[in-house]
């Protein structure tokens, strides 16, 4: 089954002076997802965002909020982001012991519940949650800031995941996160993502918000 191809600006790299307007912009320029960052600085390096800034987003567009939580024991702060109007509630496998019931409770909460891997976890570590999940997601830079380069050896575990995914549960997203730009998105969709988040270009384009998200999508099949 073809999914199509998804663009999710991440406002790590955003204006939080001007947030709103900016997610707005995204909308307006075709973004498919605004994707939310959220970092504890003990699971990875930096401190960034808690439910408010969803809520916060929630007030000003109608896209899917995508929401990557880089904590530990995300199962703790679960309930709040999907109170704030969280669409997606992604959790990490090196953090989650009790994976399988930390999905399922994500989607007890009303949200699609979804997986995500750093460049240097094994893909057969989910093997045993395929089938429940709505979306995965593959780090392609470490986690923590905006701005890292593309770690391409990552490509190999984005192709074994979509045969699985084809295999087993052919309606999840297949995510990447990590140093996407016109050079390394062509690359990460071959491997077979579908969803692609991208920060520095888009946020930072010289040519503005709506530039950066129409030069990746000019990389994407129509």
């Amino acid at each position: 089954m073809l999914i199509k191809s998804l663009i999710a600006p991440s406002i790590l790299s955003a204006d939080f002076t001007r947030l709103g307007q900016q997610i707005q912009a995204c909308q307006q320029a075709g973004a498919d997802w605004i994707h939310v960052d959220v970092i504890d600085g003990h699971f990875a390096p930096n401190l960034t965002m808690g439910p408010f800034i969803v809520k916060a987003c929630r007030q000003v567009t109608d896209l899917p909020i995508d929401v990557h939580l880089m904590i530990e024991k995300p199962e703790r702060l679960l309930e709040a982001f999907a109170s704030a109007g969280a669409s997606h509630l992604t959790v990490h496998v090196e953090t989650c012991p009790h994976l399988y019931r930390t999905l399922q409770n994500i989607r007890e909460l009303g949200c699609k519940a979804g997986v995500v891997l750093n460049p240097g976890t094994p893909p057969s570590l989910l093997d045993e949650v395929l089938h429940l999940v709505d979306l995965v997601l593959v780090m392609s830079v470490n986690p923590g800031f905006s701005g890292q380069a593309f770690i391409p050896q990552v490509l190999p575990k984005v192709r074994y995941l979509r045969q699985r995914l084809d295999e087993i549960n052919p309606n999840a997203w297949l995510e990447i996160d990590g140093g996407m730009n016109t050079q390394t998105l062509p690359l990460a969709l071959q491997a077979g993502a579908r969803v692609f988040v991208a920060a520095n270009a888009i946020f930072n384009h010289p040519d503005g918000i709506a530039a950066g998200i129409k030069e990746l999508r000019d990389c994407m099949p129509a």
